[in-house]
């Protein structure tokens, strides 16, 4: 039967009362005494000297409080990157200045170059366009090969060009060069990944209040990690001490890596409200979220698969144009390298792997993280090269797959990570039988007899979530620690606060965490409260992004417990007069092995705050514990995606009609957040392989800067989902035995899509090798015409 609590248990998720029911509270909710407010005055042009700045007209009009500039900010720290890389050759990255407001030129549509605060937000608007600006319009650089061309425009003048970093990554290039020069069958294929605009229901909002007495800053943002926000606002920008500095993220609407960052528009109004010493808040509208947002992926890749004569893989090499638009947003250097290189080994016992990505400077929005980050991007290379060889090799592409798997563990690849456990073919057979393989051909006569054409795509996906050890990755540049923490409260009566470091802007921590434990405990989950979000409430920790809730932070949630847990039995066996070692936690009870002698939860927990029936220098009163976790290594959750789709021949019009997702996540706290993370995922990445394309002219300005130009998915675009969690390998190195389920959907759909429209085409006679995403009407027509 079903648990109905605890671990394994698919309870409803809490938090969702309040959002339900309009109960959330989210930043822009938040609305403090003699507030003020923001508005941005921000570059309409991608490329540009400020020749000419007068405010004086705009300072004079009704309401206006003050104009700030870029002279505001000389001799203060502009935004830093979190990640150094090193390239090739040895060489740091370059790494222009990223001022809060522009200084003397403007480098992307949407760069803040004033910022007007105002009484009312229509006073600041108002004002704002009594600003007396000209800009001496210069050269954009938008296309990522064209940056890289001699004599090509410099996004900064004070950059050789527009070069970011050229890193190599893998095995030795002579056993790469061999691989390919013995190689019975090289497949290669040109492809683009294309740049995706997240756009989370919440934009992104910032309120900033002083208070002059104690020379404190309070920063009420939408963020996923605000310990982070805290450290690099205080420290690099603003110079203001971590304890002089709280920062706090409420209820957000959801986030898919957009809101990992440190953006001006923070730094600004926290600065503003220390200048003006009132209040300052910032909304975002949605064409400001899709000009000022870190944008997603991006890439261009050329990836060559080398193969021997029975079909084994030998070799990997790719080539990578990775875009980071203006300027270095705040983890986008590490994406495109170690996030993404280190992944190029998929699911299959390659010897031989090489990876080169050169990182570009344009005239664009800076590129960071977007669900998945870097793991997608791999994914889409490497199970579009195998679907392609297999093709060109005539072969089945699951027998392929297959014929390649990784089939015993720990695993070393030749990208420097360690594969602990895995079932590559469990997922496989359960992704069959979901699809139902045997079954399909009918369903594509079915389909035929209709006027349409049906294909069949599949593909694999291996991800590194919970990115660690801190030791590692600080080698590999990492400028932050990438442990977690939580402390454990229990107070008197035998409920318990955890405070966490982990934040929960979607992903059922208030349900699951307590799952956890209460399941250790023995005790009911509604004595458990979640905290997380303040950072003068919670434990350093380094926030939620690449799945590592409840693998990092969830184990330290667990080591606190175990504390708790050792501390309270000490307190139980003085209470029974018993030996400490005797003493056995179940179900809310400590007992005496062998007797029947118990004392409860709430007993213990009273005793703890009420010590009069133990010595106080043996037990010191209260109970509350806090443990740091910093994993041994990443975890990898991986799985077997199938789609089935139907094209209309008349149109290119392409219709999901199946699709199936078996993953492994390891051990499965609640199985019905797990399968939401899924459903999320797999909407986001059919949502990349079939609609969606922020694209930019060749002067820079964005086309596609509103849902006008944008097409999101909706739900008339996806399936409803097979998805299956059973085939589990438990990680070997975390207490939980947990993976990460967040961004796997984001992972595994893009190329399952892809593959199921060209099977289409090639079934049906049209020899097409690949179609870039969005796999549009117009791009399928087109193929379809040769």
């Amino acid at each position: 039967m079903p648990k109905d609590h605890g671990i394994g248990a698919a309870q409803k998720r809490r938090e969702d009362v309040r959002f339900l029911t309009g109960a959330g509270k989210y930043t822009d909710d938040i609305n403090v005494y003699g507030q003020t407010y923001c508005h941005f005055l921000r570059s309409d042009v991608a490329h540009g000297k400020i020749t000419s700045l007068d405010t004086s007209a705009a300072e004079a009009m009704p309401g206006v409080v003050r104009i700030f500039t870029g002279k505001d900010f000389e001799g203060i720290g502009g935004l830093p990157c979190g990640w150094q890389v090193t390239d090739k050759n040895g060489d740091p990255m370059k790494e222009p200045p990223h001022p809060v407001l522009a200084q003397g030129k403007v480098r992307h549509v949407g760069d803040p170059i004033c910022a007007v605060i105002a009484e009312t937000l229509d006073q600041a608007r108002d004002a704002a366009e009594a600003i007396e600006l000209e800009i001496e319009e210069l050269p954009a650089v938008v296309d990522m090969r064209a940056a890289l061309e001699s004599g090509s425009a410099k996004v900064h003048d004070d950059l050789a060009d527009n070069l970011c970093y050229d890193w190599q990554f893998g095995s030795d290039q002579a056993a790469v060069d061999a691989a390919f020069a013995e190689a019975a069958h090289v497949t290669t294929l040109e492809l683009v990944n294309n740049r995706l605009v997240a756009n989370p229901m919440e934009p992104r909002v910032a309120v900033a209040e002083y208070a002059r007495a104690n020379d404190e800053s309070t920063l009420y943002t939408t963020s996923q990690n605000p310990h982070v926000i805290r450290l690099l606002m205080g420290a690099f920008v603003l110079g203001i001490p971590e304890h002089k500095l709280r920062v706090v993220a409420p209820d957000v609407g959801g986030g898919f890596g957009t809101k990992i960052f440190h953006y001006a528009e923070e730094a600004f109004v926290t600065f503003a409200a220390r200048q003006i010493n009132r209040p300052v808040k910032w909304t975002a509208t949605r064409s400001e979220a899709f000009m000022s947002d870190a944008h997603g992926r991006d890439h261009v890749t050329k990836i060559e698969l080398a193969l021997d004569a029975e079909n084994n893989f030998t070799g990997i090499r790719t080539d990578t144009l990775a875009n980071m638009g203006a300027y270095l947003s705040t983890f986008a250097s590490s994406v495109p390298t170690w996030l993404h290189g280190t992944l190029m080994a998929g699911n299959y016992k390659t010897p031989a792997i090489q990876v080169n990505v050169k990182a570009v400077f344009t005239n664009t929005v800076p590129v960071d993280a977007y669900r998945g980050a870097g793991r997608p991007e791999a994914t889409f290379q490497l199970e579009r090269l195998v679907d392609k060889a297999a093709r060109e090799l005539g072969v089945d592409p699951i027998k392929l797959r297959r014929q390649n798997f990784i089939d015993s563990f720990p695993y070393a690849t030749p990208v420097a990570v360690e594969y602990d456990t895995g079932n590559y073919v469990a997922t496989m057979d359960k992704m069959e039988e979901m699809i139902d393989i045997p079954g399909f051909a009918a369903r594509r006569a079915e389909s035929e007899a209709k006027g349409k054409l049906r294909g069949l795509g599949v593909n694999c996906y291996i991800e590194a979530c919970g990115i660690a050890p801190s030791n590692l990755v600080g080698q590999l540049g990492a400028r932050a620690g990438l442990y977690d923490a939580a402390t454990v409260r229990v107070n008197a009566t035998g409920s318990i606060s955890v405070m966490v470091g982990a934040h929960s802007h979607g992903q059922g921590h208030e349900t699951a965490f307590p799952q956890v434990v209460a399941d250790m405990l023995g005790i009911d989950e509604s004595m458990i409260d979640i905290v997380h979000g303040d950072t003068s409430k919670i434990p350093f920790g380094m926030g939620t992004y690449g799945s590592r809730s409840l693998a990092v932070c969830g184990s330290a949630m667990v080591r606190a417990t175990e504390k708790i847990i050792n501390k309270a039995k000490k307190i139980a066996a003085h209470l029974m007069e018993a030996s400490e070692g005797d003493i056995e936690l179940k179900d809310g009870m400590f007992t005496v092995a062998g007797t029947d002698k118990s004392v409860a939860w709430g007993d213990v927990t009273l005793a703890a705050y009420v010590p009069h029936n133990y010595p106080l220098t043996e037990i010191e009163p209260g109970l509350e514990e806090t443990a740091f976790y910093d994993p041994a290594n990443f975890t990898y959750p991986a799985g077997a995606y199938a789609c089935e789709v139907e094209v209309d021949p008349e149109t290119g019009k392409v219709t999901i009609e199946r699709f199936a997702a078996a993953d492994d996540f390891g051990n499965v706290v609640n199985p019905m957040i797990v399968e939401g993370q899924v459903h999320g995922g797999l909407a986001q990445g059919i949502g990349q392989a079939l609609l969606e394309n922020c694209v930019y002219d060749a002067d820079g300005q964005l086309l596609s800067a509103s849902y006008m130009d944008y097409a999101m998915p909706r739900a008339g675009d996806v399936p409803f989902y097979m998805v299956d969690h059973s085939c589990a390998t438990p990680c070997t190195h975390n207490p939980l035995g947990v993976k990460g389920c967040g961004e796997a959907g984001a992972i595994g759909s893009p190329p399952a899509v892809v593959n199921a429209v060209l099977d289409a085409l090639n079934h049906a006679g049209h020899d097409v090798a690949h179609i870039d995403m969005p796999v549009s009407p117009h791009r399928v027509w087109k193929a379809m015409q040769g």
